[in-house]
């Protein structure tokens, strides 16, 4: 299964980085692939790994889909999840 998801607060190669680092620990994501400039993250999947599970791993991390409020929590948690990622360069 595929799955295309646009998110927000998606800046740098940082954020990508541990989005992909993060995706990479579900055992039912077999690729997955960061496209910075279009805030998009698509998904090759198990149906076990639905939709709205990987877009509650992706909010967890400070990514909401764009359906999703982005409020100030979220942003936070972009900041620190996307200076995690730099940091493990």
């Amino acid at each position: 299964m595929k799955t295309r998801i646009v998110i927000q607060n998606l800046k740098c190669g940082g954020c990508a980085k541990t989005i992909l680092n993060r995706l990479q620990e579900e055992q039912d994501i077999h690729n997955a692939r960061v496209l910075i400039d279009e805030n998009t993250v698509q998904i090759d999947h198990e149906n076990a790994a639905t939709p709205a599970h990987i877009k509650n791993v992706l909010r967890q991390l400070g990514y909401p889909s764009v359906e999703e409020e982005n409020g100030l929590m979220a942003k936070a948690r972009s900041v620190v999840s996307c200076a995690s990622g730099r940091l493990k360069d």
